[in-house]
């Protein structure tokens, strides 16, 4: 079972990059600096913020369908990044180093299934979960902070 990981499309975004910090507060926002590796993951370029890196913290609606299942959370997004990552068959590596919660949900946006996982264990994770007829795709939480990290679905 073959499986797509991509990052945030980054044009929802724009906007913001560059805005003062208080523009930012008017949007919900903040701007954070990066002061640690890992500690900043960054949704569209999926990949850690390297220290002194720019990002914007803000809520993201993930699942916007209209079912008990509909969700936000706070995510980050690095200043500039233009372009959305695309991982096929490979974790990345800011999803690596973390236990992720993947939880799978069905055409009609139902959660159907769910597990935890880390490292290595996560790709065979995900192959058990797309391998259900049932589950039309993924979406992966870092654990401890309960954050969005990504959309996977399966790869054609």
């Amino acid at each position: 079972m073959n499986f797509r990981i991509r990052g945030l499309e980054p044009a929802p975004f724009l906007h913001l990059y560059g805005l003062s910090d208080a523009a930012l507060r008017e949007h919900g926002a903040q701007r954070r600096i990066a002061d640690r590796l890992p500690g900043f993951p960054d949704r569209i370029e999926l990949r850690d913020a390297q220290p002194g890196e720019s990002l914007i913290l803000l809520n993201y609606l993930h699942q916007p369908a209209d079912t008990p299942y509909r969700s936000s959370h706070a995510i980050f997004v690095r200043e500039g990044a233009v372009q959305a990552a695309d991982f096929v068959d490979e974790i990345p590596e800011v999803m690596h180093r973390r236990v992720i919660s993947l939880r799978a949900f069905d055409a009609a946006h139902a959660m159907h299934a769910a597990e935890l996982a880390e490292g290595d264990a996560i790709a065979p994770a995900i192959r058990r979960l797309l391998a259900d007829p049932l589950v039309d795709y993924i979406h992966a939480h870092y654990a401890v902070r309960g954050c969005y990290a990504a959309r996977i679905e399966r790869a054609c």
